[in-house]
């Protein structure tokens, strides 16, 4: 126990809450006393205590409404009840109340210890599942990214490693897996992020249009052109140019594009002054521009001058293990502190879903599950979207050939649980938080499962 945890002891029997005081005292902790729980709330107005024990019954105030006291100013308290009247509905009450446990009159000082201690521990495996929580959100997202696959944690540092620079990139991926948010993310980790992002999709302007929403015009320089206007390269010069579908340009176009990122200048449509430009572009497209070029439809050297370094982001198909992360994040963007989750059900639906809308429609369909969960607090399978209601959950166990004479199931399923854990482990580097992670367990599961395997390192 740490020298310095701060215990306020709370009891109206002077003799008791004297020699307590003082065996506590040599174990380490700084006691303070009172005899009421008038006095216990206002030293909580006081102090961070880390534990209060109170006893249940107290004159005026009493230790229910110190528990409710103590938590309401700190939430992560240790709250330890002792009371004369040990019935089940006190202790029921008590820890209905928030305490972390219970103990009787009469009671061995060694079996306050033992429940002080246990109630520690589970504080601090709480303040660290807290902190590995946030922890994990900060670890496993960049720039409104999120993934705790491999997939995408080299996906991070690839981004931190390409945005030092100022190469063009070219971002590709299904439809829904989160170009532009990847754009963005180079971006505000370039030497860029001072300045401007624009972002520019080109199958969203008419055909006509693009030249001029890219280049900027001159005052008349076609019908409906009053007044002199900027383009999206001049918008964005010092910054990132984000250059969505770029494959649905046309051959005019493309010849234009690349004369802006070999010269760095270009004219207005309608006028003849160069305009130099200091812009990083970053592409994007859903579509296999390698074929486009095979086909006479995309410009060989324009594939070239884009695809300097090549950023390939991968469908949610196929980081699997990041729906679960990624359904808490936007459980939380839509639900914001009802503290909802989702039921098993539901979340195994999701998990044997394909996916062919990505990031995207799992954003969708977690929002569909909010709005229709109404006051309850959790995400049923109903709730979900008809076409992932349906889907069957993949095995997860391949089946088993019964020999003649039986198999030792327990035997079978230990060998099972093992190699779980041994695999756990080896793709963490024996890091035990991040292996209980991948397994959804907590770590002091882990731990004694190592032990009961023998395994003590």
């Amino acid at each position: 126990m740490a020298a310095l945890t701060n215990l306020l002891l709370v009891d109206d029997e002077p003799a008791l809450r004297t020699l307590m005081a003082e065996r506590l005292a040599t174990r380490g902790f700084e006691v303070v006393t009172c005899e009421s729980g008038e006095r216990a709330i206002e030293l909580l107005d006081q102090f961070a205590f880390d534990i209060v024990v109170t006893d249940l019954r107290l004159p005026g105030v009493d230790g229910g409404q110190v528990i409710d006291a103590a938590r309401e100013r700190y939430p992560g308290i240790v709250t330890i009840v002792i009371t004369g009247f040990g019935t089940v509905k006190d202790a029921v009450d008590a820890i209905k109340r928030g305490a972390s446990d219970f103990i009787a009159k009469p009671f061995q000082f060694d079996e306050l210890m033992h429940v002080l201690h246990k109630a520690m521990e589970q504080r601090r495996l709480s303040s660290e599942n807290a902190y590995l929580r946030a922890q994990l959100e900060e670890r496993y997202q960049m720039g409104g990214i999120l993934g705790r696959s491999r997939a995408m944690q080299s996906l991070f540092q690839k981004i931190e490693t390409v945005a030092r620079s100022n190469a063009t990139i070219l971002v590709t991926g299904e439809t829904g897996t989160g170009k532009e948010v990847i754009a963005r993310a180079i971006h505000h980790n370039s030497p860029r992020r001072a300045h401007r992002f624009v972002a520019f999709n080109s199958s969203a302007v008419p055909e006509t249009m693009l030249e001029a929403e890219l280049f900027g015009h001159e005052r008349g320089a076609f019908t409906g052109a009053h007044a002199q206007r900027q383009g999206r390269f001049e918008t964005a010069h010092r910054g990132t140019l984000f250059l969505d579908e770029v494959g649905t340009m046309s051959p005019a176009l493309q010849s234009r594009l690349l004369r802006v990122l070999q010269e760095h200048e270009f004219e207005r449509l309608g006028g003849n002054q160069t305009i130099k430009v200091d812009v990083r572009v970053i592409a994007a497209t859903n579509a296999d521009l390698r074929d486009m070029v095979a086909e006479g439809t995309f410009r060989q050297d324009l594939y070239f001058r884009l695809n300097v370094i090549q950023i390939e982001l991968p469908p949610l198909r196929d980081r699997r293990e990041d729906v679960p992360l990624l359904a808490r994040h936007f459980l939380e963007k839509f639900g914001p502190g009802r503290q909802l989750q989702t039921s098993q059900a539901a979340m195994r639906a999701m998990m044997a879903y394909h996916w062919p809308g990505n990031v995207r429609q799992l954003e969708n369909a977690i929002e569909r599950g909010v709005a229709l969960s109404g006051d309850r607090k959790e995400i049923e399978l109903e709730d979900l979207p008809p076409e992932i209601q349906t889907t069957a959950p993949e095995p997860t166990v391949v089946p088993v050939d019964f020999p003649d004479d039986g198999i030792d199931m327990p035997a079978y399923l230990a060998s099972i649980e093992r190699d779980l854990i041994d695999r756990a482990l080896q793709r963490t580097n024996n890091n035990r938080n991040k292996a209980a992670d991948l397994l959804r367990i907590k770590r002091t599961t882990l731990v004694e499962k190592l032990k009961r395997m023998g395994v003590d390192r």
